[in-house]
């Protein structure tokens, strides 16, 4: 007498489908699924629970991506200047072209020293967000994105922000210094005060500044300063100075070097002394 075939192994159905016939397993939890429920994992493949699983959390993953921009700070700040621009230009489009009188928008956004004595003390900051006209916004977003990709990853974004910070509000202090009755706007203090700090950096380094495009840029940037009308010229050497005296300290070499307080603790202090400086002025 002969013994009956073995029976037939059942078919493996998906476990999120049942009606499909299932071709393998995930080989984290071994559970039958079909192609369209397995993602191609490392080594195997994973049912989409599995995969879920395996992904880094939402903090996770932001650090990695944080980690792989260089300069993260910079582009911000690219970013506000231009949404600022924009918001002008929807708001009076001859500014595009920096035609016509100073409008609302920029009379609101500017520095001068009499709206400083009103106690309009946020236009210290608000002013080096504004520009007048398509060319002026162009060549400091340029040098902005240049100079930030060059001293981001090396000063780090804190440090970074605080010396673009320090200079900007020692630009704005410079202006009403110089040019009390003028309205000023502009990224420019700030964006001399990173190529300052860059040159000092180099100095300091015993590279010959003026071997660089960062001393080239520097000093053709002075020449049109005092060559051009229409340029804030405090604004221009206020920003040029504190990046200066910043970049002393943040951009020592390391066989000369300071206490690591001293890189943040700078251009915190020059930043606060701007503000005093441009209050008391007014009020004097």
């Amino acid at each position: 007498m002969s013994l009956p075939p073995p029976p037939a192994p059942a078919s493996l159905t998906c476990y999120r489908h049942p009606g499909r016939e299932a071709g393998r397993r995930c080989t984290r939890c071994g559970k039958p699924a079909c192609s369209d429920c397995l993602v191609q994992a490392a080594v195997g493949s994973h049912c989409l629970e599995c995969a879920k699983a395996a992904r880094p959390d939402v903090k996770t993953r932001v650090t990695f991506w944080s980690a792989r921009q260089r300069a993260v700070v910079t582009t911000a700040i690219i970013a506000i200047n231009v949404i600022v621009f924009v918001l002008m230009v929807l708001d009076t489009p001859d500014t595009l072209m920096s035609r016509g009188g100073i409008t609302k928008f920029q009379f609101d956004l500017g520095v001068a020293e009499p709206l400083i004595r009103n106690g309009d003390y946020y236009r210290l900051i608000s002013s080096g967000f504004l520009h007048f006209g398509l060319i002026h916004i162009g060549f400091n977003m340029l040098l902005l994105y240049q100079l930030g990709n060059l001293l981001e990853p090396t000063l780090g974004r804190l440090r970074f922000g605080l010396l673009y910070v320090a200079a900007l509000l020692a630009g704005s202090f410079g202006a009403i210094l110089t040019a009390p009755n003028n309205l000023t706007g502009g990224a420019s203090g700030a964006v001399f005060g990173l190529m300052a700090a860059a040159a000092i950096g180099l100095h300091r380094r015993g590279v010959n500044v003026f071997s660089t495009g960062i001393g080239t840029t520097l000093l053709l940037n002075l020449v049109l300063t005092f060559s051009l009308s229409g340029i804030s010229i405090g604004g221009h050497l206020g920003g040029a100075t504190a990046g200066a005296v910043c970049g002393w300290v943040m951009l020592a070499p390391s066989w000369k070097p300071l206490p690591k307080w001293a890189a943040t603790a700078m251009p915190a202090a020059i930043a606060v002394a701007s503000v005093l400086a441009a209050i008391v002025y007014s009020k004097g």
